[in-house]
């Protein structure tokens, strides 16, 4: 089997999706822990000094195409397995145990997945590109990022809109982490219930962090 062959067939897809999914899982827990420097509650001293870094650094550029790239294959592969599943069963079977072999999630990850992909649309259109547009058109001058989030998280909607989006990212994960091992070949009856008890474990601390942050700048949590 060549590679090309490998990669387009279902067991590539799947391959992809997990590679892709732990890449992104690692990202996240980058992205919270610098997020999370807002409840240091210096007036986002810390946070703007932390983004200042992320922006500046070009090793740190250089990474961010690799995530991009990571994403957007993990998009694509999803939406293809996706289709592909839809495509193996176009008669639903008249009767059904899927509530009792498998989560309702799990079998919803396409909608999951569209939703979440809506959600880093309009993340991505109001602080990535906003913030990349000011450092190249102010210079050296560091951004205020600290500043432009208080007011995007001050308007209600904004809010209930990053709170739906994270719910969609916790029934995400919460399927996703331990199927990306088991997708890679890392499966054993000894240490699959421990991969699964870290991700459910990772899945709730990273969703509530980024739950709190727009909750916490919308209720004035902090300065």
């Amino acid at each position: 089997m060549t590679w090309k062959s490998f990669f387009t067939a279902s067991i590539g897809k799947k391959f992809a999706m997990g590679l892709t999914g732990l890449f992104l899982i690692t990202f996240l827990i980058v992205h919270a822990g610098i997020n999370s420097s807002i409840f240091v509650n210096d007036n986002g001293d810390t946070f703007n000094s932390a983004a200042h870094f992320m922006s500046h650094n070009w090793v740190i550029r250089i990474m961010e195409l690799g995530l991009f790239a990571g994403l957007f294959l993990h998009i694509i592969q999803g939406l293809l397995l996706w289709k592909q599943n839809n495509a193996a069963r176009p008669v639903k079977y008249e009767r059904s145990d899927a509530n009792r072999n498998s989560k309702w999630y799990s079998r919803s990850m396409g909608l999951l997945g569209t939703l979440l992909l809506f959600f880093l649309i309009i993340h991505i259109s109001k602080f990535f590109v906003g913030t990349k547009i000011a450092l190249y058109g102010r210079g050296d001058e560091e951004h205020n990022l600290y500043a432009a989030m208080k007011e995007e998280f001050s308007k209600w909607w904004v809010v209930v809109i990053y709170i739906a989006g994270v719910t969609s990212l916790f029934w995400h994960l919460l399927h996703g982490f331990g199927s990306a091992f088991q997708t890679l070949g890392i499966n054993h009856k000894r240490y699959t219930p421990i991969i699964k008890s870290i991700g459910i474990g990772y899945t709730v601390i990273i969703c509530l962090l980024f739950a709190s942050m727009p909750l916490a700048f919308y209720f004035n949590w902090i300065q």
